[in-house]
């Protein structure tokens, strides 16, 4: 066998440096996310050639630019999706995480001196390339969110063992020169989102929320022991070593052998707690910095679910009880409101098993039928059949609190029960004469958790509802109701639920 000529690896990484600057050259200027196997493929040629490290991490940076234009339209396009997420949408998500993927441990490679705790010399600076490990990780883990999938395996050790190095360098609060955060911001936002509970809010929702961390800038301040000055609920800790987020200290403790890191959410509580208090009071998004959907009612709903969940986070009220039963499931407000009126129907239809359940509401999982359409926040009922089927069948009303999906054939929804049966009925606003009449339902008062009847309906469609509202029920005769609205109980991106009150004023 001929042994190949010495410089034949030298000619054969030449040759792949001139075709990915070509394969650069061409997608300079390109909008969209259609490069994204072509990108992947660079990234797979610069990895199999035998090019210097300083040399590979400026070939990595000029393909990293490529990665960011075909991320940010990714994330654009994701913000008005429901779920489940489509085969087609699902492949492409995939072919972009893979692709991140590469990019991230490519950096790392780049990066391998930076790891071993005993080197402290590093022959070149790494500030640039852990920011960007830090940014395809972050990403990674905002696709995940956006289509309701588990994150990836190992990115979140990932994150935390890049972040670590930064720490040990005293590179983790210095800023760039061109982009606005450092590696702690980074690091903290993405902590930010995670404890949001990002799997209970809409793609639009986590949209806002992603956009509304980067906007605050709020880099936390991480510590080794936590400070009980800063608020007994809002800590959280970090268990460095572990593929998971930050926990809240009031749900769980940290391993005392764990190297864990804690943070207070107090600071970020108490801005969150400003700017809803603005919104309220009349201001405008822009004259606060932020995003335009803040001003929105929904995104003042979203402000006010992170001060909770960033501030207060709660324990859970009951205990669930593991189930295996089904039940027949319909989603959406128009969809039940056809139900309500005419519950022979079955065209809306599909067939979840319930897995568990307490006094508060219940976990389901797909088994058959349709299930496009579904988003966090919108309005939903069961109805168990089989050997848990009621002697009166009643159609359990719920809000979709959260929502999972790993593949398109598969999905689990948890619940939240508002009532065990609902009226459909129709508003019309006697101040509003040309309006449309309003599809609402209408759920029965249950003392002491509801004390009134409470009214259901689209998110915006009651305005502010000062004035009085006409309800227009229909059983065996029309009924005609005149009702205020004395409270908001539920608001998410789907739907509104008020408490209503019949209208006394003469």
């Amino acid at each position: 066998m001929s042994k190949p000529p010495p410089n034949s690896s030298n000619q054969s990484a030449e040759s792949s440096i001139k075709g990915i600057l070509e394969w650069l050259a061409l997608a300079h200027g390109r909008n969209g996310n259609e490069d994204t196997e072509q990108l992947h493929q660079q990234l797979q040629t610069l990895r199999a050639a035998a090019v210097p490290t300083a040399q590979r991490q400026k070939l990595l940076d000029l393909l990293f630019s490529q990665a960011e234009r075909i991320v940010n339209t990714d994330l654009l396009a994701l913000r008005e999706i429901s779920l489940p997420v489509s085969r087609k949408l699902r492949q492409r998500i995939r072919a972009t995480l893979e692709m991140l993927g590469t990019l991230t441990q490519d950096y790392f490679n780049t990066l391998a001196d930076l790891f071993d705790p005993h080197n402290t010399v590093s022959p070149r600076p790494p500030q640039g390339a852990l920011r960007r490990v830090m940014l395809c990780l972050n990403w990674q883990i905002q696709i995940s969110y956006l289509v309701a999938s588990p994150t990836i395996l190992g990115v979140w050790q990932q994150l935390h063992a890049a972040f670590r190095t930064a720490q040990r360098l005293g590179l983790s609060h210095s800023a760039p020169v061109r982009d606005g955060l450092s590696i702690s911001q980074i690091y903290t936002n993405a902590l930010l989102a995670a404890i949001a509970q990002p799997a209970s809010f809409s793609s639009r929702e986590l949209s806002f929320i992603n956009s509304y961390i980067a906007v605050c800038n709020h880099a936390l301040e991480l510590s080794s022991e936590p400070d009980p000055i800063k608020g007994d609920n809002s800590i959280f800790w970090i268990d460095l070593d572990k593929d998971a987020p930050a926990h809240a200290l009031i749900r769980r403790l940290p391993s005392a052998e764990s190297p864990t890191l804690y943070f207070s959410c107090a600071a970020v509580t108490e801005l969150a707690m400003h700017h809803l208090r603005e919104l309220r009071s009349g201001a405008t998004a822009s004259s606060l910095g932020l995003p335009a959907f803040a001003e929105t009612r929904t995104g003042k709903a979203v402000l006010k679910r992170l001060v909770e969940l960033w501030g207060r986070p709660a324990k859970r009220k009951f205990p669930r009880r593991r189930q295996s039963y089904r039940v027949h499931f319909c989603a959406g407000l128009e969809s039940l409101w056809q139900l309500m009126k005419h519950p022979e129907s079955t065209t809306a239809l599909s067939e979840w098993m319930v897995t568990n359940e307490s006094p508060d509401g219940y976990a389901l999982m797909h088994m058959s039928g349709h299930t496009r359409n579904l988003e966090v926040g919108d309005i939903a009922a069961l109805q168990p059949i089989g050997e848990r089927a009621e002697a009166v069948p009643l159609w359990h009303v719920c809000i979709v609190r959260w929502a999972l999906s790993e593949n398109p054939e598969h999905i689990e929804l948890g619940l939240q029960l508002l009532a065990s049966r609902a009226v459909a009925a129709e508003i019309a606003q006697p101040f509003d004469l040309d309006s449309p009449s309003i599809s609402a339902l209408i759920l029965p008062e249950t003392p002491p958790l509801r004390p009134s009847q409470a009214l259901i309906v689209p998110t915006g469609a009651l305005g502010d509802a000062k004035h009085k509202i006409i309800v227009l029920v229909e059983s065996d005769n029309l009924a005609i109701r005149e009702v205020r609205t004395t409270s908001i109980e539920e608001q998410t991106s789907s739907i509104e639920v008020f408490s209503v009150s019949p209208d006394e004023t003469p």
